[in-house]
């Protein structure tokens, strides 16, 4: 197909990239180790840890799990918000031979007996605050080694004083008891007299399971290998030179990590891609803490900020934002979510940095396509394919649509997974017969190249930057005995760009919306809860007795 999106590039950055430079991320992490050893590789509550220290705590982590037993291959859980045992687990699990299978810690007993399950995970490495749900789980599970951490492992004696106001004054950790759960130092410890048996590792080898719902349905692991993922840092790379390279020049890139290292777009935006250019991240353990975060943000000048809307947005009306020194901010980029003309806007003016929209999905390592790095205002749009990646708009035929007609957005290049893990069912109904990848987004392609999406994924949820699929939802809600029939979609929202509600038929007359969004709290992430519910006598149906969403949508838009 005809690149016509090339004529678009700035200056400097090429058509394609060679990810093959690198035989596995342990090649890419190793070459900045040697390179780099002694600058900052993260700071996390003002604990900096070097990248001679990052190698080495890594060696001697990867070293204790593999003297687990542990074969090559074998799936190791991550469980923890952005701390410094979360880049410290990574890149152990990853020299030991292993596959990273990221977990939001926020997820119910539900949620992560299914992730467990799925992905046949043997160990899993939490912080103590969310061992509980562990606790509850792991009897179901195969996983038999488990690794606790605590806010203040890593942070010399200001760790005692975190540790005892974490849990004892903000009372953030809920008792739990793990037999045979080793604490994180210890297992540091026991791992520094260990060497680490280096394994075979190919671009080929899985590296994250990257779990989504894909464009339908329950959570699936997206398989990427080590090669997708080095694809995708590459193209980040090159494609954001145009701004890291102009003046005024800086010593060492600083990237603020509010995003959650096991989100995919903090993975490879902020951690991998740092780890490569030997910049320093910023952990934010909890970005939600807006004063806090604006005065972590005032103690350095920061150079990259990849963020999701609605942490633009709350930044900006923030007390003290303004007083941030964004003197050498170069990259503001948006991804997760739509990005609001009013918010990126107003980010310009306070910060006098454009906030570049991308797109991309945890299947695509994530990035597809961004704005270039040399624009000067917000377009509107998602931007131009990165290097080496192909964008297709077809029509219900799967032909090619016609320039400024909308079809399916539908992808292809070295950052797309293989497919998900153990669902060729799955994998299938997401491939064309030519290998790309179909996301479910309409989008429209100008003659130019840039890309414009113009309805997002029938079905999907879009809260703060993370999927909802009404299918996971509507089976808890139908769960309940009060419940006859369900259906759920989005609605638009100030603060998260959607919001989940749900249109429901009674079976007991006597259930109100505090009860029924009591019980579904008590199976999914508050994110995934309902804000709404609507009682109803009845749902529309097709001939056939199939529930129809996109009639409920359509009312809850209201009339063009």
């Amino acid at each position: 197909m005809d690149r016509i999106w090339l004529g678009q590039y700035p200056a400097g950055v090429p058509a394609d990239i060679d990810a093959s430079q690198y035989a596995s991320l342990i090649t890419l992490l190793e070459e900045s180790f040697a390179k780099f050893s002694d600058r900052k590789a993260f700071i996390c509550m003002d604990k900096a840890i070097t990248y001679r220290e990052l190698d080495e705590t890594s060696l001697a982590l990867g070293a204790y799990l593999q003297g687990r037993g542990l074969k090559k291959g074998a799936r190791v859980a991550l469980m923890m918000p952005n701390v410094l045992q979360y880049p410290i687990s990574t890149v152990a699990v990853l020299r030991a031979g292993y596959v990273v299978v990221n977990v939001n810690p926020l997820y119910t007993p539900h949620e992560l007996e299914h992730q467990l399950k799925d992905s046949g995970a043997e160990a899993i490495i939490v912080l103590e605050n969310f061992a509980s749900t562990v606790q509850q789980v792991i009897g179901k599970t195969d996983v038999r080694h488990v690794i606790v951490g605590s806010m203040g492992d890593l942070l010399g004696f200001k760790g005692v004083i975190v540790n005892f106001v974490v849990r004892h004054v903000r009372k953030m950790v809920p008792p739990s008891s793990i037999p045979g759960a080793v604490k994180f130092n210890d297992a540091l410890a026991a791992g520094r007299g260990m060497t680490l048996a280096r394994p075979e590792l190919a671009a080929d080898d899985v590296a994250f399971l990257q779990y989504t719902g894909g464009t339908t349905g329950v959570s699936k692991g997206a398989t990427l290998l080590h090669r997708n993922i080095l694809a995708n840092v590459l193209q980040n790379d090159a494609w954001l030179q145009p701004a890291l390279t102009k003046p005024p020049m800086i010593d060492q890139i600083f990237i603020v990590c509010a995003l959650p290292l096991y989100h995919i777009f903090a993975l490879t935006a902020c951690f991998m891609l740092g780890m490569r250019a030997g910049g320093v991240n910023l952990l934010i353990p909890n970005p939600r803490d807006m004063p806090g975060l604006v005065k972590e943000l005032m103690k350095y000048q920061i150079n990259v900020f990849p963020a999701v809307n609605t942490l633009y947005n709350a930044l900006l009306n923030a007390p003290g934002f303004d007083r941030v020194d964004f003197s050498k901010l170069k990259v503001s980029i948006g991804g997760g979510m739509a990005v609001q003309k009013v918010v990126a806007e107003r980010w310009l003016k306070t910060t006098a940095c454009p906030l570049l929209e991308g797109y991309g999905l945890s299947e695509t390592s994530p990035t597809l396509t961004c704005n270039p790095a040399d624009s000067t205002k917000f377009s509107g749009s998602i931007g131009l394919p990165m290097p080496s990646t192909y964008v297709s708009i077809r029509d219900d035929n799967g032909q090619e649509a016609p320039l400024g007609e909308p079809g399916e957005i539908c992808v292809h290049g070295p950052q797309l997974m293989p497919g998900y893990w153990n669902r060729p069912d799955e994998t299938a109904k997401v491939m064309t017969a030519d290998g790309f990848f179909r996301t479910g987004d309409i989008g429209i392609m100008s003659a130019d190249g840039y890309t414009r999406i113009v309805d997002r994924k029938k079905d999907m949820i879009l809260v703060s930057g993370f999927n909802v699929y009404p299918n996971e939802i509507e089976d808890v809600i139908a769960s309940h005995p009060g419940v006859l029939e369900c259906a759920v979609v989005g609605v638009k929202d100030e603060k998260s760009g959607e919001a989940v509600k749900a249109f429901v038929v009674r079976k007991d007359p006597n259930l109100t919306s505090e009860d029924l969004i009591k019980f579904v709290r008590t199976q999914l992430t508050s994110y995934k809860v309902p804000r709404r519910i609507e009682f109803r006598d009845t749902l529309p149906k097709t001939n056939v007795g199939k529930i129809l969403r996109r009639a409920l949508r359509d009312e809850v838009k209201g009339p063009a």
